[in-house]
């Protein structure tokens, strides 16, 4: 026999979970001041004129350099716990960090000889 009492605090947390988000978008909709006018209605509310056009095209360089420092700031992430248990896990768990940080250092000279790291 499935034991469904089990599961009432998840069913309970995922429906308040669920009516949180769309509760406070139904208020904001409901309370939210309507103002109609000409600077609504432009790109930016700030009472300037845009000059041109909008749209702007960047270099791919800079999308590179960003997703190479979240690559290697979630390293960082990982490498936390494993520095504050080290004594207590023993010498299997630091060859595997070892060639986890190995796997990153290939990464970040492949991306230091692509170019990737040049700023400009």
């Amino acid at each position: 026999m499935l034991l469904l009492y089990e599961y009432d605090i998840f069913w309970a947390f995922l429906i308040i979970s669920s009516l949180i988000p769309i509760l406070a978008f139904f208020l904001s909709g409901v309370l939210a001041p309507i103002s109609k006018g000409p600077e609504k209605v432009s790109s930016y509310e700030s009472g300037i004129e845009p000059i041109g056009d909008a749209w702007l095209q960047f270099r791919i360089r800079y999308y590179m350099f960003a997703l190479v420092f979240v690559v290697f700031d979630v390293e960082t992430v990982f490498l936390y716990p494993w520095s504050m248990s080290f004594d207590v896990l023993g010498l299997s768990v630091f060859i595997e960090a070892f060639i986890f940080v190995l796997i990153l250092i290939v990464g970040l000279v492949y991306a230091w000889r692509k170019g990737a790291l040049e700023w400009s």
